[in-house]
C-alpha cells in the first residue's frame, strides 16, 4: 500500500494527501496559534512563507516514503483543519498530530487517530502504533486513550517543547498493539 496516496474517510472527517497549497490553511488554522503550538516540538510560525517551506518538506517526505502525512478536513469541506503523520520503523509506527483550536472537543482528532492507527495495524507486518505527549498535555493524552491506546509509562526528559522550556520534558508514552 502506498500510504503517500492514501485517503481515509470517517464519520466526521477525511484524511487526505496534503499539498503545498494547504500552507495558508495550516498558518491560519493552527501554526500561528500559541495555544495550539504550546506542546509542539516547533514554535509558532510568523508568516505563511515559513509554512509553505514546511509544506514542501511534508510533500517531499510523503513522496520519499520517509514519513506519511495527512491533512485532516471536515467531511464535505476540503480545507485543512489539522494534520496527522506516521513514521514506520520495522514492525511499528509512531504517530503525531495537531488540530486547530476551534475544532477541539468535537471528536475530530479521536476519529483521525483511531482511523489511522486501525489502518496501520491492519498491515500484517505492523504490530505496534505508538505516540507520546507532554505530561501536561491532558487533551492529547485523552485523545490517545479514547482512540484505544494504553499508557505504557513516562519517558523522562524525552522531548523538547520550545514553547514551554529550553530543556527536554517528560512525556507520556501510549501504544496500540495487536
Amino acid at each position: 500500500m502506498n500510504y503517500g496516496e492514501l485517503n481515509l474517510a470517517g464519520d466526521q472527517i477525511v484524511l487526505r494527501v496534503p499539498t503545498v497549497d494547504d500552507a495558508e490553511a495550516v498558518f491560519t488554522e493552527y501554526a500561528a496559534d500559541p495555544d495550539v503550538t504550546r506542546y509542539m516540538t516547533w514554535q509558532s510560525h510568523d508568516d505563511v512563507a515559513t509554512v509553505a517551506s514546511f509544506m514542501s518538506d511534508v510533500v517531499a517526505r510523503n513522496d520519499s516514503g520517509a514519513e506519511f502525512n495527512w491533512a485532516i478536513a471536515q467531511n464535505g469541506n476540503d480545507r485543512l483543519i489539522g494534520m496527522i503523520s506516521a513514521r514506520f520503523r520495522g514492525h511499528m509506527a509512531d504517530i503525531g498530530y495537531v488540530l486547530g483550536k476551534k475544532y477541539w472537543g468535537r471528536g475530530y482528532m479521536t476519529e483521525a487517530v483511531t482511523m489511522l492507527s486501525s489502518t496501520i495495524l491492519a498491515r500484517s507486518d505492523i504490530f505496534r502504533v505508538w505516540a507520546v505527549c507532554d505530561v501536561d498535555n491532558i487533551g492529547s493524552a485523552r485523545v490517545l486513550e479514547k482512540s484505544g491506546f494504553e499508557r505504557e509509562g513516562v519517558l523522562r526528559r524525552y522531548m523538547l517543547h520550545p514553547n514551554i522550556s529550553s530543556e527536554p520534558r517528560d512525556c507520556l508514552a501510549y501504544a496500540r498493539v495487536k
